[in-house]
Protein backbone atom coordinates (compact mmCIF):
# COMPACT_ATOMS: atom_id res chain seq x y z
CA UNK A 1 0.00 0.00 0.00
CA UNK A 2 2.98 2.36 0.19
CA UNK A 3 4.47 1.93 -2.69
CA UNK A 4 0.86 3.07 -4.55
CA UNK A 5 0.75 6.24 -2.04
CA UNK A 6 4.36 7.16 -3.08
CA UNK A 7 3.94 6.90 -6.66
CA UNK A 8 0.77 8.69 -6.46
CA UNK A 9 2.53 11.54 -4.65
CA UNK A 10 5.73 11.60 -6.84
CA UNK A 11 2.83 12.23 -9.66
CA UNK A 12 1.11 15.46 -8.22
CA UNK A 13 -0.43 17.87 -11.00
CA UNK A 14 1.53 21.07 -11.84
CA UNK A 15 0.45 24.52 -11.02
CA UNK A 16 1.30 27.79 -12.70
CA UNK A 17 -0.05 31.11 -11.17
CA UNK A 18 -3.74 31.07 -12.86
CA UNK A 19 -3.79 27.56 -10.87
CA UNK A 20 -3.94 23.90 -11.73
CA UNK A 21 -2.77 23.25 -15.28
CA UNK A 22 -4.78 22.68 -18.16
CA UNK A 23 -4.82 19.01 -19.36
CA UNK A 24 -6.69 17.20 -22.77
CA UNK A 25 -8.24 13.54 -22.34
CA UNK A 26 -5.31 12.23 -23.93
CA UNK A 27 -2.41 13.94 -21.70
CA UNK A 28 -3.77 13.42 -18.67
CA UNK A 29 -4.65 9.80 -19.84
CA UNK A 30 -1.04 9.57 -21.13
CA UNK A 31 0.27 11.33 -17.39
CA UNK A 32 -1.68 8.57 -15.31
CA UNK A 33 -0.66 5.49 -17.77
CA UNK A 34 3.25 6.61 -17.24
CA UNK A 35 2.55 7.07 -13.55
CA UNK A 36 0.89 3.43 -13.30
CA UNK A 37 3.54 1.37 -15.29
CA UNK A 38 6.51 2.93 -14.56
CA UNK A 39 5.96 2.40 -11.08
CA UNK A 40 4.23 -1.62 -11.06
CA UNK A 41 6.02 -3.02 -13.92
CA UNK A 42 7.28 -5.72 -11.67
CA UNK A 43 4.85 -7.19 -8.98
CA UNK A 44 3.51 -10.33 -7.65
CA UNK A 45 -0.03 -9.85 -6.85
CA UNK A 46 -2.03 -13.50 -4.66
CA UNK A 47 -6.01 -14.06 -5.20
CA UNK A 48 -8.20 -16.27 -5.93
CA UNK A 49 -8.76 -17.01 -9.91
CA UNK A 50 -12.39 -16.02 -10.82
CA UNK A 51 -13.95 -15.80 -14.32
CA UNK A 52 -11.03 -17.44 -16.69
CA UNK A 53 -12.04 -17.87 -19.85
CA UNK A 54 -9.40 -19.13 -23.03
CA UNK A 55 -10.15 -17.56 -25.98
CA UNK A 56 -9.60 -18.94 -29.46
CA UNK A 57 -6.18 -16.80 -29.97
CA UNK A 58 -4.81 -18.93 -27.13
CA UNK A 59 -4.53 -15.99 -24.88
CA UNK A 60 -6.53 -16.46 -21.36
CA UNK A 61 -8.69 -14.00 -20.08
CA UNK A 62 -9.03 -13.78 -16.35
CA UNK A 63 -9.34 -11.92 -12.95
CA UNK A 64 -8.32 -11.97 -9.63
CA UNK A 65 -9.85 -11.34 -6.58
CA UNK A 66 -9.62 -11.09 -2.67
CA UNK A 67 -12.49 -10.24 -0.42
CA UNK A 68 -12.45 -6.62 -1.14
CA UNK A 69 -11.15 -6.15 -5.00
CA UNK A 70 -11.17 -7.48 -7.97
CA UNK A 71 -8.11 -7.04 -10.63
CA UNK A 72 -8.87 -7.65 -14.48
CA UNK A 73 -5.43 -10.07 -16.08
CA UNK A 74 -3.90 -11.23 -19.07
CA UNK A 75 -2.11 -14.22 -19.73
CA UNK A 76 -1.00 -13.74 -23.31
CA UNK A 77 -0.60 -17.01 -25.55
CA UNK A 78 3.27 -17.54 -25.38
CA UNK A 79 2.77 -17.27 -21.38
CA UNK A 80 -0.33 -19.61 -21.02
CA UNK A 81 1.63 -22.50 -23.45
CA UNK A 82 3.87 -22.70 -20.73
CA UNK A 83 1.92 -22.63 -17.55
CA UNK A 84 2.18 -26.18 -15.49
CA UNK A 85 -1.37 -25.66 -14.80
CA UNK A 86 -4.17 -24.97 -16.23
CA UNK A 87 -5.91 -21.87 -14.62
CA UNK A 88 -9.13 -22.65 -13.25
CA UNK A 89 -11.97 -20.61 -11.29
CA UNK A 90 -11.66 -20.78 -7.61
CA UNK A 91 -7.95 -21.44 -7.87
CA UNK A 92 -5.65 -19.49 -5.26
CA UNK A 93 -2.68 -18.63 -7.14
CA UNK A 94 0.53 -15.85 -7.02
CA UNK A 95 0.98 -14.14 -10.06
CA UNK A 96 3.74 -12.16 -11.43
CA UNK A 97 3.79 -9.31 -14.14
CA UNK A 98 3.11 -6.06 -14.54
CA UNK A 99 -0.20 -3.14 -14.75
CA UNK A 100 -0.78 -1.63 -18.11
CA UNK A 101 -3.63 0.77 -18.99
CA UNK A 102 -5.95 1.59 -21.31
CA UNK A 103 -5.97 5.12 -22.31
CA UNK A 104 -9.12 5.11 -24.25
CA UNK A 105 -11.63 3.48 -21.66
CA UNK A 106 -9.99 4.77 -18.52
CA UNK A 107 -9.03 0.84 -16.87
CA UNK A 108 -6.09 -0.98 -16.05
CA UNK A 109 -5.38 -4.42 -16.05
CA UNK A 110 -2.88 -6.79 -14.75
CA UNK A 111 0.03 -8.32 -18.00
CA UNK A 112 0.61 -11.88 -16.09
CA UNK A 113 3.65 -13.43 -16.90
CA UNK A 114 3.91 -15.79 -14.28
CA UNK A 115 1.58 -18.06 -12.58
CA UNK A 116 2.19 -20.34 -9.60
CA UNK A 117 -0.28 -21.89 -6.90
CA UNK A 118 -0.56 -20.64 -3.86
CA UNK A 119 0.43 -23.02 -0.71
CA UNK A 120 0.57 -26.53 -0.31
CA UNK A 121 -3.16 -26.59 0.53
CA UNK A 122 -4.23 -25.18 -3.22
CA UNK A 123 -1.96 -27.78 -4.45
CA UNK A 124 -3.15 -30.66 -2.41
CA UNK A 125 -7.06 -29.25 -3.31
CA UNK A 126 -5.97 -29.20 -6.99
CA UNK A 127 -4.49 -32.77 -7.09
CA UNK A 128 -7.68 -34.16 -5.45
CA UNK A 129 -10.10 -32.61 -7.92
CA UNK A 130 -7.74 -34.43 -10.95
CA UNK A 131 -8.01 -37.54 -9.19
CA UNK A 132 -11.82 -37.08 -8.36
CA UNK A 133 -12.47 -36.31 -12.09
CA UNK A 134 -10.52 -39.30 -13.55
CA UNK A 135 -11.63 -42.00 -11.08
CA UNK A 136 -15.17 -40.28 -12.30
CA UNK A 137 -14.09 -41.16 -16.01
CA UNK A 138 -13.30 -44.80 -15.04
CA UNK A 139 -9.02 -44.02 -15.77
CA UNK A 140 -8.16 -46.02 -12.55
CA UNK A 141 -10.16 -48.92 -13.37
CA UNK A 142 -8.43 -52.54 -13.03
CA UNK A 143 -9.52 -53.18 -16.57
CA UNK A 144 -7.67 -50.12 -18.37
CA UNK A 145 -4.27 -50.87 -16.27
CA UNK A 146 -1.59 -52.46 -17.67
CA UNK A 147 1.14 -54.63 -16.61
CA UNK A 148 4.26 -53.44 -16.59
CA UNK A 149 7.10 -55.54 -17.98
CA UNK A 150 10.09 -55.72 -15.99
CA UNK A 151 12.20 -54.82 -19.16
CA UNK A 152 10.96 -52.57 -21.54
CA UNK A 153 11.01 -54.36 -25.58
CA UNK A 154 10.92 -50.61 -26.88
CA UNK A 155 12.27 -47.12 -25.59
CA UNK A 156 11.76 -43.61 -26.60
CA UNK A 157 14.25 -40.92 -26.56
CA UNK A 158 13.59 -37.76 -27.16
CA UNK A 159 17.17 -35.90 -27.98
CA UNK A 160 19.46 -34.17 -30.76
CA UNK A 161 20.36 -36.93 -33.33
CA UNK A 162 23.86 -36.08 -33.39
CA UNK A 163 24.91 -35.50 -30.37
CA UNK A 164 27.25 -37.57 -28.07
CA UNK A 165 23.91 -37.98 -26.10
CA UNK A 166 22.23 -40.77 -28.31
CA UNK A 167 25.37 -42.75 -28.33
CA UNK A 168 26.16 -43.06 -24.76
CA UNK A 169 22.25 -43.78 -24.08
CA UNK A 170 22.60 -46.36 -27.41
CA UNK A 171 25.60 -48.06 -25.97
CA UNK A 172 24.32 -48.01 -22.38
CA UNK A 173 21.18 -50.11 -23.36
CA UNK A 174 22.81 -52.27 -24.94
CA UNK A 175 25.29 -53.38 -22.49
CA UNK A 176 22.30 -53.83 -19.62
CA UNK A 177 19.14 -54.87 -21.67
CA UNK A 178 18.93 -54.70 -25.69
CA UNK A 179 15.57 -53.22 -26.59
CA UNK A 180 14.29 -51.33 -30.04
CA UNK A 181 15.21 -47.55 -29.86
CA UNK A 182 13.26 -44.84 -31.26
CA UNK A 183 14.60 -41.55 -31.59
CA UNK A 184 12.54 -38.39 -31.96
CA UNK A 185 15.04 -35.69 -32.70
CA UNK A 186 15.05 -32.75 -31.29
CA UNK A 187 16.31 -29.50 -29.39
CA UNK A 188 16.94 -30.17 -25.91
CA UNK A 189 18.52 -26.37 -25.58
CA UNK A 190 18.19 -22.90 -26.90
CA UNK A 191 15.08 -20.81 -27.98
CA UNK A 192 12.26 -23.63 -28.53
CA UNK A 193 13.79 -26.49 -27.19
CA UNK A 194 10.90 -26.46 -23.64
CA UNK A 195 8.58 -26.29 -26.73
CA UNK A 196 9.20 -29.15 -29.31
CA UNK A 197 10.68 -31.56 -25.81
CA UNK A 198 7.18 -31.14 -24.54
CA UNK A 199 5.29 -31.73 -28.19
CA UNK A 200 7.94 -34.55 -28.52
CA UNK A 201 6.74 -36.04 -25.46
CA UNK A 202 2.48 -36.11 -26.51
CA UNK A 203 4.01 -37.90 -29.63
CA UNK A 204 6.12 -40.23 -29.42
CA UNK A 205 5.01 -44.03 -28.99
CA UNK A 206 6.04 -47.47 -30.78
CA UNK A 207 4.50 -47.53 -34.16
CA UNK A 208 4.23 -43.91 -34.55
CA UNK A 209 5.06 -43.41 -38.40
CA UNK A 210 7.39 -40.22 -38.11
CA UNK A 211 9.65 -42.09 -35.76
CA UNK A 212 12.98 -43.24 -37.44
CA UNK A 213 15.18 -45.88 -35.95
CA UNK A 214 18.98 -44.85 -36.04
CA UNK A 215 20.49 -47.17 -34.00
CA UNK A 216 22.04 -48.95 -36.81
CA UNK A 217 23.43 -45.63 -38.49
CA UNK A 218 24.61 -44.22 -34.96
CA UNK A 219 26.05 -47.22 -33.75
CA UNK A 220 28.31 -47.58 -36.80
CA UNK A 221 29.67 -44.57 -36.41
CA UNK A 222 31.21 -45.63 -33.05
Amino acid sequence: MSDLFAAINTAQPEFSADGPKEYSVSEISFEIKKCVENNFNKIRVKGEIFGGKRADSGHWYLSLKDENALLSAVIWRGTAAKLPFKPEDGLEVVATGKITTFSGKSSYQMVIEQLEISGTGALLKLLEERKQKFAAEGLFAPEHKKKIPFLPDTIGVVTSPTGAVIRDIIHRVTDRFPSHILLWPSLVQGEGAAEQIRGAQRKIHPGAAELRLVERGLSEKQ
